[in-house]
């Protein structure tokens, strides 16, 4: 997503954690703007009073939902029927559920099918279900990747975190996106690959960018070409 796109922010405060918020809205500023920012909990309960030092820094509305019955998650519900009246609103393009919780796997499933975007925020806890039903998936825990080139040496031992699905589905996707000659652009991948793999992201071995990862493999040739324009770059892969 791009900037200028609205997104709807809605966060479910009895399962993720607050630790991470800071991280977390300027990831999402990366994908749109956040229009409305709203988190869902019992407030009266003192499990989420973590949440309640970060909400104003941020400008997320609490939503209260008391826990009427013992067993039942009323928090769920009431952030499932909000996210429904903004769809109908039609006032955003795409939504951020933040949630480890597999009970919205049904509601992203349902904006998807509406043409909403839907990015995901959890813990490496959250249920495959849930990841699958986003069109992206971010896991918190790796928001604190930063962004600094690696060392040769530094990358030699993360390459090492790099397991063979995950080599398997870069492969197969640069062979998928490939030309007559081989070579496939690199501006296209990323998105290709989130498309098969949702949760796909080169933060979580320990590199900030797709291109990093790529050269740890070093299973590709790479050729980068200068745009001329503002040091911009476009990047080709082959396999060797």
């Amino acid at each position: 997503m791009t900037p200028d796109k609205k997104l709807a922010v809605l966060i479910d405060a009895d399962n993720v954690s607050y630790s991470h918020v800071q991280e977390m809205m300027e990831e999402i500023s990366k994908n749109g703007t956040p229009t409305i920012k709203r988190i869902y909990a019992d407030w009266t309960k003192p499990t989420v009073s973590g949440w309640k030092k970060v909400l104003l820094d941020n400008a997320i509305i609490p939503i209260q939902q008391f826990s009427y019955t013992s067993g039942k998650n009323a928090t769920d519900s009431a952030l499932i029927i909000d996210a429904m009246d903004i769809l109908y609103a039609e006032k955003v393009d795409g939504f951020c559920i933040v949630s480890s919780d597999s009970d919205f796997t049904r509601l992203a499933m349902r904006l998807r099918e509406a043409g909403m975007t839907v990015i995901g925020f959890g813990e490496k806890k959250t249920p495959q279900a849930f990841i699958s039903a986003c069109d992206k998936f971010i896991y918190l825990e790796i928001l604190k990747v930063t962004d600094t080139k690696a060392e040769p040496a530094a990358a030699q031992v993360k390459a090492l975190n790099i397991d063979k699905k995950t080599i398997k589905l870069i492969t197969e996707s640069v062979n998928d996106l490939a030309d007559e000659a081989g070579w496939a652009f690199l501006g296209s991948l990323g998105n290709f690959i989130l498309k098969k793999k949702p949760d796909f992201d080169p933060r979580s071995y320990g590199f900030s960018k797709l291109l990093q990862l790529i050269k740890a493999m070093n299973k590709f040739e790479i050729n980068e070409i200068e745009t001329g324009k503002n040091n911009i770059r476009h990047v080709y892969l082959k396999q060797k």
